[in-house]
């Protein structure tokens, strides 16, 4: 799952941002409104955390812009503005979930993970193919009852795999929805990482490469 995290406050920013990526998150992160809305014409997401109170663009007027744009990314306000009149304006506008700060970081990463389910970037929370079974919402993923010991790229690349049913995945496109805005274009990691879950998966190998276009799921 790719994440934008929207927060001026730079040191709970900080925080979201490490404590999802130790859930297996891919994250980037803006800290005014203006920033996020650039980062999001360059990226996809699947949900943007977003506080409310942003400078130079607010978190308002940046919710009304994805929905305008018909943008499929999932929009989760963070934000101390939690009085039931403000929750009710803010999910007018477009978010699709509204959690009050202080907040519970467990709660946070559930609440992430229910809106990636959602429809356009939905995946089933059962995903099988090859003898494969991966359980999105445990985290957990076994071949033919063997369970598999993935590290959180791994999971993430499998379950992408998982949820194309058999359309060719790119290499590109595992880039763009595993790591985050950091990753060098020209990394190896997307190959490193098909290596490593290959040997995981073991014989017979599940992951077909297709020549100058990804990798799919042999069905």
């Amino acid at each position: 799952m790719r994440v934008l995290v929207i927060e001026d406050h730079e040191q709970l920013a900080d925080v979201v941002v490490r404590g999802l990526r130790r859930a297996g998150m891919a994250v980037d992160v803006a800290t005014d409104g203006l920033d996020g809305w650039f980062k999001m014409a360059a990226s996809t997401y699947d949900v943007v955390v977003l506080d409310r109170d942003l400078p130079l663009l607010s978190g308002d007027e940046l919710c009304r812009r994805l929905r305008q744009e018909g943008s499929g990314a999932r929009v989760l306000m963070l934000t101390a503005a939690a009085g039931p009149r403000q929750v009710a304006a803010g999910l007018d506008m477009g978010a699709d979930d509204y959690l009050a700060k202080p907040f519970d970081f467990g709660e946070l990463i559930a609440r992430l993970r229910a809106l990636s389910r959602r429809p356009a970037h939905a995946s089933a929370p059962i995903l099988e193919s090859a003898g494969i079974t991966l359980y999105t919402t445990r985290r957990i993923a076994d071949r033919d009852g063997r369970l598999l010991e993935l590290a959180r790229k791994e999971f993430a690349v499998l379950e992408l795999l998982l949820a194309a049913e058999g359309r060719v995945v790119s290499a590109e496109e595992l880039l763009e929805r595993v790591w985050d805005e950091h990753a060098d274009p020209f990394t190896t990691a997307v190959r490193t990482t098909i290596k490593k879950l290959r040997r995981k998966l073991g014989e017979p190998d599940p992951i077909e490469t297709v020549i100058g276009s990804g990798y799919r799921i042999r069905r």
